[in-house]
């Protein structure tokens, strides 16, 4: 009988089955490495999830989530508060999640902070799916557990701002890119785009700074004829356009009386805003008190960052512990994966992992050196490529280690270079779990002293006692980072509502350590000041349509998460933004639909500010139970009616 005689049970026959499971990524993992898959999503669920109702929440973001759980029409438009007069100053993408859950669940700061916490233990699960099908399941486990354990990665998790969900929305396409290069089909690419297209709409420009890299390696590495790996690349960029541009053109071909003004604009255009307010004016001398055109409002202190961006944004004293700690291994694998790799077929899937996840962390950290400024949080978009990169490296370490040979010495490389790492971070916050250095130091000397037993032998014995070394090791590289990442469930280590960092770094530590922070931004009746300000403007409005007008979003967010009445945000978050016009304010208390007006001295003076306070009467501040005005003022224009 020949070999096509055997049917199903032929050579032939196997090896086309075998290729068809892998196509379909149904080639199972070991049932250890599913143990422990389990195992890191339960942990990440607990650092992500655990006490979510006393977590404190973006208080302009928060506000925005309550009015567009109330309005659908302030939910479609991202609508600063639920009478759509005015937008947040970003694409409302991310916020939908949270304004659904909000629907769903109530008005609970939990409930806020659900689909963050659900989108980070996604992200966890994505990123060992795409690492599995790149590099083994093994590297899928350990680049799942690196992420798990980055601190920047819990601190952002644990809120809701929109890095997260940009985060997950990139990994996806990713891993669309790596199913390219192994099918050379144009739908996987047209799915990459989708994917970014969606992750436009939470974090706008952001999401096109892979595009080069996710194209480069579409074009270098897919199979095929150049001919058709272009066109294929250029397919699915138009369809990253479309994708990324959907909701500007639907806001764009809708008559601005029948929207929300786009906030952070001159013009109400919503390329604007994206491309200019918060696109370009974050490069080069943009920042506080400029604008990058394109009909873009100038920045303040409030809306743009400065500082922690330039050459040395991975490893400056904020950053490193957020971000770094598996930074040196990612680069010591990302040269081995390169070197090691010569002289493989253009097409080969394990270098083409290389080239978009080291390109990935290339052009990434480029753009934030680039910066006029950043917030360290930002940074959270790192931490899948470097994640992928340092668990690939040790797992292609440890099978160079089983090898024998000169290239065994990689793997206590890689365990060198991440311990030192670790000692070189720990060591700035001596004060910080004291205990952490010597701990990892004494660990580390152990799995050395394991792994070295092997020396450089043609086949090194691997037993009991070697794989002890080898998780040892482990455990000696994600000690740090991992204890980071347990502080944040104190508040006085979870960073600021504004701008969430792990340990004892930033302003909200230093703000809580001597008892200067705030209580936790969410929702309820207004405290102090703004909910006697609440109370007074609740039961003397009469029948207006907005319960009061504010100058800026800083004196309106506390009174937009105490009520669902419609507020008047003049100027938007800056203060800076021409709406209304002290024309549209005149006319708006002469309709009846306006009485009291907010001011505050924090926040730029405007037309319609100075409207109110040449037309309108001042409040005594005793009129509403407080001493004096502080930095807010209210005014009465019912005398212009």
């Amino acid at each position: 009988m020949t070999t096509t005689d055997l049917g199903p049970f032929s050579a032939g026959a196997g090896t086309r089955r075998a290729h068809r499971a892998r196509r379909r990524g149904t080639d199972r993992a070991p049932g250890w490495v599913v143990a422990g898959l389990v195992l890191v999503c339960l942990l990440a669920a607990y650092l992500y999830g655990w006490g979510l109702s006393g977590t404190s929440l973006h208080p302009y973001y928060t506000a925005a989530v309550r009015s567009m759980a109330t309005s659908w029409h302030a939910f479609w438009y991202g609508g600063l508060d639920s009478g759509g007069s005015i937008t947040v100053d970003k694409l409302p993408g991310s916020l939908w999640l949270q304004a659904l859950s909000v629907r769903v669940f109530g008005l609970n700061v939990w409930a806020v902070a659900l689909p963050q916490a659900l989108e980070g233990v996604a992200t966890v699960l994505v990123l060992y799916r795409v690492v599995r099908k790149w590099a083994g399941a093994v590297a899928g486990l350990l680049a799942a557990l690196l992420l798990a354990v980055t601190p920047i990665a819990t601190a952002l998790d644990r809120r809701n701002i929109a890095d997260t969900l940009l985060t997950l929305l990139l990994v996806l396409a990713a891993g669309s890119i790596m199913n390219a290069v192994r099918t050379g089909g144009l739908r996987p690419l047209v799915a990459a785009a989708v994917w970014i297209g969606l992750a436009f709409q939470a974090k706008m420009l952001q999401s096109w700074v892979v595009l080069p890299v996710f194209a480069l390696v579409a074009v270098y590495a897919t199979p095929g004829d150049l001919r058709r790996r272009i066109r294929n690349t250029v397919v699915a960029g138009l369809v990253a356009l479309f994708a990324s541009c959907s909701w500007m053109l639907w806001v764009l071909a809708m008559p601005a009386s029948d929207r929300p003004y786009l906030d952070g604009t001159t013009g109400n255009n919503p390329f604007a805003l994206a491309f200019g307010y918060n696109g370009l004016s974050r490069f080069g001398s943009g920042g506080v008190g400029a604008t990058a055109g394109f009909g873009s409002v100038a920045g303040t202190a409030a809306s743009r960052p400065v500082g922690g961006s330039g050459w040395t944004v991975l490893v400056n004293h904020t950053a490193a512990p957020q971000i770094s700690w598996f930074l040196p291994i990612a680069l010591l694998g990302l040269g081995i994966g390169l070197a090691w790799r010569r002289g493989e077929p253009r097409t080969d899937q394990r270098r083409a992992g290389h080239l978009l996840w080291g390109g990935w962390l290339l052009i990434n950290t480029m753009a934030f050196g680039a910066s006029s400024g950043i917030h360290d949080y930002y940074l959270v978009v790192l931490a899948p490529a470097i994640a992928a990169l340092a668990a690939e490296g040790l797992t292609t370490a440890w099978d160079a280690y089983r090898a024998g040979g000169d290239r065994s010495r990689a793997l206590l490389a890689a365990l060198l270079v991440g311990v030192l790492w670790a000692a070189v971070v720990s060591s700035k916050y001596k004060s910080f779990n004291v205990w952490l250095v010597p701990v990892v130091g004494l660990l580390a000397l152990v799995a050395a002293a394991g792994l070295a037993r092997g020396g450089t032998a043609v086949r090194p014995r691997i037993d009991a006692v070697t794989a002890a070394s080898a998780a040892t090791g482990l455990l000696a590289v994600v000690l740090a980072p991992a204890v980071w990442c347990f502080a944040t469930l104190d508040p006085l280590y979870a960073g600021s509502a504004t701008s969430p960092l792990a340990g004892p770094v930033g302003i909200g530590y230093t703000q809580l350590l001597h008892h200067q922070g705030g209580s936790p931004v969410g929702f309820g009746p207004a405290a102090g000041r703004y909910g006697k300000l609440l109370t007074y403007l609740q039961q003397n409005r009469g029948t207006t349509r907005y319960l009061v007008a504010t100058q800026s979003a800083e004196p309106a967010e506390p009174l937009l998460r105490a009520t669902s009445d419609p507020i008047l945000v003049t100027g938007g978050f800056t203060g800076n933004t021409p709406f209304p016009s002290a024309q549209d304010m005149a006319q708006l208390v002469q309709q009846g639909q306006l009485r009291y007006v907010i001011t505050t001295s924090i926040r730029p003076k405007t037309d319609a500010s100075r409207w109110v306070t040449a037309h309108c009467t001042l409040v005594s501040p005793m009129a509403y139970g407080e001493a004096t005005n502080g930095t807010t003022s209210l005014y009465d224009c019912r005398s212009q009616h």
